[in-house]
């Protein structure tokens, strides 16, 4: 969220995902639920012009990876907070 915050104070147009299934949102887990909600988060990468990745201590996720993955293929820029180590 403040990151959120952050972005939109800068000027930026924050489309955000509206569950956090690591941060206790247990709906998220629900039959049919996650392949729902990874769908709508590509369809809300169509809309961006580049995407944020919120990577705290350098986790990136296997549906979070996935969304990176589609983003890139389609021509949008990745930012990251924390330096991915190379």
């Amino acid at each position: 969220m403040e990151t959120q915050k952050r972005l939109t104070l800068e000027g930026s147009i924050v489309i955000s995902v509206g569950l956090f299934g690591h941060s206790g949102d247990d709906e998220v887990w629900t039959e049919g639920t996650k392949e729902m909600l990874d769908d709508m988060h590509k369809r809300k990468i169509d809309m961006a012009d580049e995407i944020y990745v919120i990577n705290v201590g350098g986790y990136i996720g296997t549906s979070t990876l996935s969304e990176i993955e589609y983003a890139k293929a389609t021509g949008k820029h990745v930012e990251y907070l924390e330096t991915l180590a190379k």
